[in-house]
């Protein structure tokens, strides 16, 4: 079972509300790595494949690329995936799912009506046709029993299990994101962990980049934009209505542009520096020239 499905609490509205890098992630040959738990919200598209320990997709979710599971995969109805799939343990695919490759699953098959899969299929355990719960409804309809049982220790030793070590925190994309080597899109908040290697520009509505991280890329957003200490962001870093910190021993090769800008003495920025506010140097405040 998945990682991180509800947050931090037992009854969260929405566990993937923004877009969230966990620390280590790397895009390697086209190719998005984890060490944990992909989640990705309905209408995405994913112009990745995925390697990782377990995937969960809502309802039309579109992949550009294979997909490699060491643990469970579950694909909510209408997704598409165009390549392979293999599955460590159990796989679950929703009503109308269509895979243009094989796939290969470890454990059982969970499957529903309608699904197409072009090359064929294999399981090493019990194959089963039906239209299998959503996602999300499932896990509420379990924790919810649990709670109606009188259960709410063991319901929150069970969130607490699947989403409390932030080591293992999931990569977390939300709804009707669009994912790719050319850009990471979303509504939402963005955070990136440390020690990540990234391709694409990112915009969101805010963005947090971690340590020690490469982003082959831009960063725009329309509120506050953060570079952590020993990141290196290829490319411009702009906000249209928000504050940047650059923090120390970064560097931006491109230009930075905000409100008020916060560099660090030890920062390095290649290009210029605009602000419409105010500019601070380790404490000294400059006002941006008119």
């Amino acid at each position: 079972m998945p990682v991180g499905i509800f947050g931090r609490g037992v009854l969260a509205t929405d566990p993937i509300d923004q877009l969230t890098i966990p620390n280590g992630t790397e895009v390697q040959e086209h190719d998005l790595v984890t060490d944990g738990d992909v989640l990705i919200g309905g209408g995405s598209t994913v112009e990745f494949g995925l390697r990782g320990r377990s995937l969960v997709a809502g309802e039309r979710v579109s992949f550009n690329g294979d997909i490699e599971m060491e643990g469970d995969c579950r694909l909510d109805m209408w997704c598409e995936a165009d390549g392979n799939i293999l599955v460590g343990e159990d796989a679950y695919l929703g009503e109308r799912v269509s895979v243009t490759g094989r796939l290969v699953v470890g454990g059982d098959l969970d499957i529903g009506d309608d699904v197409d899969i072009e090359e064929g299929f294999e399981a090493n355990g019990w194959i089963v046709i039906r239209n299998p719960m959503p996602t999300v409804v499932f896990f509420m309809i379990y924790l919810t029993h649990l709670l109606r049982l009188g259960e709410a220790e063991e319901a929150e030793s069970l969130v607490e299990e699947l989403s409390a070590n932030p080591d293992m925190d999931p990569v977390r994309i939300p709804h009707n994101a669009t994912v790719s080597d050319d850009v990471w899109r979303v509504s939402t908040p963005a955070t990136v962990g440390n020690d990540c290697r990234l391709h694409g520009n990112i915009r969101a509505e805010e963005i947090t980049v971690g340590e020690d991280n490469d982003v082959f890329g831009s960063l725009r957003a329309r509120g506050d934009i953060t570079v952590g200490s020993g990141t290196t962001v290829h490319g411009d870093v702009t906000t249209r209505n928000g504050n940047i910190t650059v923090q120390e021993n970064a560097t931006v090769l491109g230009d930075v542009s905000g409100t008020d800008v916060i560099l660090s003495r030890d920062a390095d920025v290649d290009g210029t520096i605009r602000a419409t506010g105010a500019m601070q140097l380790d404490g000294t405040t400059e006002r941006e020239p008119e």
